[in-house]
């Protein structure tokens, strides 16, 4: 980590001597139009996606879980609308996904993972996926990659306001407001959005079988009971404050602040046989997260500079019967994180051949967890946890170049550590090269070992935590093509990448007598390919059609020797990863109408360590999900109205995506949206 500091010193100081003789240019905002420029150079060798502004402004109903799911080749493993759902990326688990918002990490530092449920797509202005090696730019610890989200300053000058109003199928409702101001110097927004649902769907349980019989009790037929989804309930509200603020000599000043409350209750598992009355499950989380920002562009130097904080409570209840008709606390588990963010970078620019840049951040964790209701042999209540402070610290620097017209090459540094830890170097080495001269044809490549840390829990939790648990480390290489071409009324994108990876000290949860615990037990081979497709394409006549795709294929593979005799994982794939899945969209718009079709698949997937196929819980079956949607715009002199309706589901597909949870069958919504015109031109709404 001294090494990459003071190489980083040593970096900045002579850029910031040299800008203070350079004149500052100033910053123009202007209306959003469509530019063809060079592939930039920070973007040498990258495996990137980048998820566009319809896909995120698409249905206020959808949360980043079902924008990443439907847009991109990560795995989501969904429990439902509104419950916990996770990212797998590249046949990795949550925890090797990092997850950053306006520059600030936020995995939890207690469980290493993020849930994409709880982040409304309306929220988010700009996101991208970086793959494999590519993450080592962003942050460290993301063996599988990493998912960048950001805010951005309205581009409109003068007051704006959108209201955004949907009523769906199991008492649904979704409002979303947002209320911006905007002027050369000074934008400022507002957003709020509101989410309830008894989200009581029905569902035939086929983990059930019911005997009907005759007066003399004989069976003459059996069925699968229709029931109710239980206890899924939710209402989360969330609110968004932004201001951004561009000075005269340059100076750019952010600040967001983003609250959120949620309180949600656990759905029941269909083998669940006890009565509704008789079980209760909730979590309840508020969550505040805090980013200011800071940067000065000179004519080839960038300054930034962040600082940020983040508070979550979050708890967790179960009461159960006790056996007396009685409802009684079993769990109740509190905790609360703190974590405060800062960071310098800089961008450093020697014609259209050199490109530096470096930083160094800064989160320090702070951990307080409380499980309650535990009684003793003497039937009183016990109080267990833990209360931990860890730094985590991050050097970085790159060097980019371009040799060629045609050519490309970069390396990333970076240097993690965390709390006692040892400091762990992490090298990524990156190239590119033009098959074709115009650039609608590259074959990219790239190479890095990383490293991911210890969560908290992992190491500290009670009981079961594991202290002497080692950092998980791993190494990846990647290979691809990246393809792209205009023509008179048609843009062509397509990519490919071929990748290979392997993690080591893989950390996992096994149960030993009396309680589970962590260690590093497995070796991990994930390898496979993503592919990645779009094409739009003006019809005429007002027709315009838009599709894009992506297909993945992830085998990942445990190697390790076995842990026991009874051990049967070796060489099978890990639980809940489908080795193929497949997205598609396609668009159709006419006017001021649009149709939308959108469509999934899972191959099966293995809810065992073992594969185990032989038995009906040992797989979760392929499944393919169709979505459609038509809206229609009205543009008039005071507003922009749109009617939007939702079939979700549309075949009633029966399926799971977690053992043992049900999933809503056919379902719809209807959606209200309008937008005040106040005096501007009318725009098509997004």
């Amino acid at each position: 980590m001294k090494k990459i500091l003071l190489l980083l010193l040593l970096f900045l100081l002579p850029g910031l001597a040299f800008s203070q003789g350079k004149k500052m240019s100033g910053a123009v905002q202007l209306d959003e139009v469509t530019i063809t420029a060079p592939r930039s150079i920070k973007d040498i060798g990258t495996q990137k996606t980048k998820i566009d502004s319809f896909a995120l402004r698409e249905n206020v109903v959808n949360s980043l879980a079902e924008v990443l799911s439907q847009n991109t080749s990560v795995f989501i493993k969904s429990y439902g609308r509104a419950t916990l759902a996770t990212a797998s990326f590249r046949g990795t688990a949550a925890s090797h996904t990092q997850v950053t918002w306006n520059g600030m990490r936020i995995n939890s530092p207690m469980l290493g993972m993020v849930d994409f449920s709880l982040i409304p797509s309306y929220f988010i202005d700009d996101a991208n996926l970086y793959h494999g090696a590519t993450s080592v730019g962003v942050t460290g610890g993301g063996l599988g990659g990493a998912v960048v989200l950001g805010t951005k300053s309205t581009q409109e000058e003068g007051f704006g306001v959108r209201y955004i109003q949907g009523i769906g199928s199991f008492n649904t409702f979704d409002e979303f407001l947002k209320i911006t101001y905007g002027s050369k110097k000074l934008n400022l927004s507002t957003r709020v959005y509101y989410a309830s649902s008894d989200n009581d769907f029905k569902y035939t349980n086929y983990k059930k079988k019911l005997y009907e019989k005759d007066e003399e009790g004989n069976i003459i037929d059996r069925y699968h009971p229709v029931e109710r989804n239980k206890n899924g309930f939710f209402k989360d509200f969330h609110v968004l404050q932004e201001a951004y603020y561009n000075q005269e000599n340059g100076n750019r000043w952010s600040l967001s602040a983003w609250y959120m409350n949620s309180n949600r209750g656990l759905p029941m598992l269909s083998v669940d046989r006890r009565p509704a009355s008789a079980h209760k499950e909730e979590q309840d989380e508020q969550t505040f997260r805090s980013a200011l920002g800071w940067s000065r562009m000179f004519s080839d130097l960038k300054l930034d500079a962040k600082a940020g904080y983040v508070y979550t409570d979050f708890s967790y209840i179960y009461q159960g019967d006790n056996g007396e008709g009685e409802l009684k606390t079993m769990t109740d588990s509190h905790n609360y994180t703190n974590t405060f963010y800062a960071d310098l970078s800089a961008e450093y620019f020697i014609g259209d051949k050199w490109s530096f840049s470096g930083n160094v951040s800064l989160h320090q964790n702070k951990v307080t967890n409380r499980n309650q209701a535990i009684e003793d042999m003497a039937g009183e209540t016990q109080i267990i946890g833990y209360n931990k402070a860890r730094p985590e610290l991050s050097g970085f620097l790159s060097a980019k170049y371009k040799p060629h017209q045609r050519v490309g090459i970069a390396v990333n540094l970076r240097e993690d550590w965390y709390g006692k830890g040892s400091p762990q170097f992490i090298p990524a080495a990156f190239a590119e090269y033009y098959l074709i001269k115009d650039g609608s044809l590259i074959m990219k490549s790239s190479i890095a070992r990383n490293y991911r840390f210890p969560t908290l829990n992992d190491l500290y939790f009670l009981p079961g935590g594991n202290p002497d648990l080692k950092p998980e480390y791993g190494f990846t290489y990647d290979v691809g093509l990246e393809y792209a071409r205009k023509f008179n009324n048609m843009e062509l994108k397509a990519e490919a990448s071929f990748f290979d990876s392997y993690v080591k000290d893989w950390i996992l949860w096994i149960l030993e007598r009396p309680y589970p615990r962590p260690v590093n037990i497995k070796e991990v081979r994930s390898y496979g390919g993503e592919f990645k497709g779009s094409l739009l394409w003006d019809l005429g006549k007002d027709w315009r059609l838009s599709m894009h795709g992506n297909y993945s294929i992830t085998n990942s593979i445990n190697r390790r020797e076995a842990f026991s005799t009874n051990d049967m994982s070796i060489g099978k794939q890990l639980p809940y990863i489908p080795k193929y899945s497949a997205t598609a969209t396609g668009s159709l718009r006419w006017k001021q109408w649009e149709f939308i079709y959108k469509w999934n698949y899972y191959s099966e997937r293995f809810t065992t360590s073992s594969n185990d196929s032989s038995s009906k819980i040992g797989t979760l079956g392929t499944f393919y999900m169709s979505d459609i949607s038509l809206e229609r715009n009205f543009p008039m002199k005071w507003a922009q109205i749109a009617l939007k309706l939702t079939v979700n589901n549309l075949f009633d597909e029966e399926y799971e995506s977690v053992l043992s949870r049900p999933m809503a069958g056919r379902h719809y919504g209807f959606f209200i949206q309008i937008a005040p015109n106040f005096g501007k031109k009318g725009k098509r709404m997004e």
